[in-house]
Parts: structure tokens; sequence; C-alpha cells
């Protein structure tokens, strides 16, 4: 599939080709016109589309569309002019592994890595309720993402997010030799569990919205109370000492109370998930915000961060640049666990 990559597109560039829609909803402009409010996307970014003038029913998530239009720019952000679409069919033959973005690691090897850590785990209760946990967490850990269109938003980006802070806090543990390593790793697995039932996704890491209990609730508040029913259910008492530690952990790892938690940390554990968290999710963003940025210039603003970022020219840019093209035209599509064929059966 011979087309632009959505981060290589620039102000009044024309497109014609195959775009994943994340979300679509019908809208109406200040004079009541309708109109189509898109998210298109394909594996190396997303960009707003309108369909102006339109009545028609908006296309579902995780639906492929041959699109043809221009590049524009609102509120210097660019933004996407569909002129004509429809929705892809079977004998188009779309690489669906060119639209979707995902884990740089197979799900099977990250989940692996997971199972790993809890048998390597010496203490009992730790070990049996992270175990239980992720057991409970099933299928949906191999494709869910960590976020609808933040940090590590993909296939399998609750994984990639989860696995790449187990091994920061593998890599400093030593330095730090107080710590709790079973206490700490496990609630790195835990913390962010309850997104699998805080957003609904799709097995292509596609998240249409997020469920009832993930807006009343929140993952903070659903992961704790999972927590408790999976210590209840393993017989342990209400008090027990390491589940209510695991509990705090989950609901005080957003940091602040300003960016949603109900407790800062309070613990040495704790806060140091609260660190690596925050640390892997920047770090994440400021990734994608390089993928689209040529060197010695600055992205646009990122929302997640509140600024933009800038893409140093490093002594090795030519071939680091080079790598990250790879990746974007989906080079290492097969370390991505997807099965492009399999997946599409049921897209359409």
């Amino acid at each position: 599939m011979n087309q632009t990559a959505v981060n290589k597109f620039s102000k009044d560039e024309r497109f014609e080709g195959y775009l994943l829609v994340r979300n679509a909803e019908k809208r109406l402009n200040k004079n009541n016109e309708p109109y189509l409010d898109i998210t298109l996307a394909d594996n190396t970014g997303d960009i707003n589309a309108k369909v102006w003038n339109c009545d028609d029913e908006p296309p579902a998530s995780g639906t492929v569309l041959k699109v043809r239009g221009s590049v524009t720019e609102y509120n210097k952000r660019l933004q996407f002019k569909i002129e004509r679409y429809r929705m892809a069919e079977s004998q188009d033959e779309v690489d669906l592994s060119a639209l979707v973005a995902a884990a740089p690691r197979a799900s099977d090897e990250m989940f692996n890595e997971i199972l790993a850590v809890i048998e390597g785990m010496q203490n009992p209760v730790v070990k049996a309720i992270t175990g239980e946990m992720v057991r409970r967490a099933g299928d949906k850990l191999h494709y869910y993402p960590a976020a609808q269109s933040m940090h590590h938003a993909e296939r399998s980006g609750l994984l990639h997010h989860l696995t790449d802070m187990i091994r920061v806090a593998q890599a400093i543990l030593p330095c730090y030799p107080f710590l709790d390593g079973d206490l700490l790793l496990a609630g790195i697995v835990l913390h962010d569990l309850g997104k699998l039932t805080e957003m609904l996704s799709d097995t292509l890491g596609n998240v249409s919205e997020y469920s009832k209990e993930g807006l009343l609730l929140g993952h903070l508040v659903t992961g704790v109370a999972e927590v408790r029913d999976a210590a209840k259910a393993l017989g342990y008492p209400p008090d027990e000492e390491y589940a209510l530690l695991l509990e705090h952990m989950i609901i005080s790892h957003h940091g602040l109370p300003e960016y949603g938690s109900p407790r800062k940390p309070q613990f040495p554990e704790a806060e140091v998930l609260s660190q690596l968290d925050d640390l892997d999710a920047k770090l994440n963003e400021m990734q994608a915000a390089l993928k689209r940025t040529r060197p010695g210039e600055f992205s646009d603003r990122v929302f997640a961060l509140d600024r933009r970022v800038y893409h140093p020219r490093y002594l090795d840019e030519e071939d680091a640049f080079s790598d990250l093209e790879e990746l974007n035209t989906g080079l290492y599509e097969g370390e991505s666990g997807l099965d492009p064929d399999s997946a599409y059966q049921g897209l359409l």
C-alpha cells in the first residue's frame, strides 16, 4: 500500500488512500448544517477530518475508509478535508498493519515477561493477588491500549507500558536496596488494569469510547475494587497489609489530586510507581512527537505535555531518523504480533 504516512502530511497536500477510523460522529455547524467529524489514522499517527454538508451516518470505529481530499490547517493544526469517501472492500487488499499502530514487541512476548515477573516473586500474598488479577484480565490484556489517544494508544499498548516500566524498575532496584521489589513490581503490573473496564476497545486496540463505569468511576477506583475483590476471593482478610498497600499504590499512582489521585503516594514503593508511570508516559509522548518532527524543528503542541517538543540534531541522527522512517512504514510489522489477514476479516 503505497501512500503518504499521516505523520508526513503537509498543508495543501492532496491525498487519496486508505485510513482507519478511530472515532466519528455527526455534528451541526453554526448554521445547523450537518457534517461528519472523523479521526482518521494509520500506524504513524492520526488527523482530524471533516466531511462538510454531509448527513450520512458516521462510519464505525475500527473500520477502514478510502478517502480523497486535501490537507488544510485550522487553529495551527493540520486537518483533512474529505471530498469523497467509501468503505474499504475486500478486493482493495488493504494492508492493515500499515494502518494499525501497534506495540514494538509481540503481545505474547510481553505477556510472558509479566508472567515471569510474577513467578519470581517471593512474597506469597503479593504473588497470589497479582497472579489472580492477571488471570482475570484474560485476553484483553493482549490487545488493549493504555489510552484512547494519549500515551501508548496502540494495539497491546497497555502491555508495552507495563513491561517498559518493569524494565526500568528492575534497573533501579539495586540502587535502592531498601525498596520491596515484589511490591513495586506488583504495583506496576496492577496499576492500570482498571483500564480494561474503563475503556471499550476492539481487538485492533482502537478505543471507541469510555464505558459507563469508566466515566463514573475511572480506572483508579475500579482498580482498587478489583484488587480488593481478588484478595477476598483468595481468602485474605479485609485488613491484609499487602492487599492494602497494593490498593494504595493504584489509587495514588497519578501522584497529585489535580491529576486524579485521591491520595498522594505515602510509602516509597508507591512514590516510585508514580514517578515511573509519569516518566514512561511522557517519554512515549515525546517519542511519538519526534517521529512526526524533523531534526532541528519543533513539534506541534503536544496536548498531554502542554508544550512543543524539540527534535535535536543528534550525532547519529541520520541513522536514527532512518530507523524511525522504517518503523513508520511498517517494515517491523512482524514484531507487532498483529496478523493483518485474520484481523481484517472482521473489519468490514
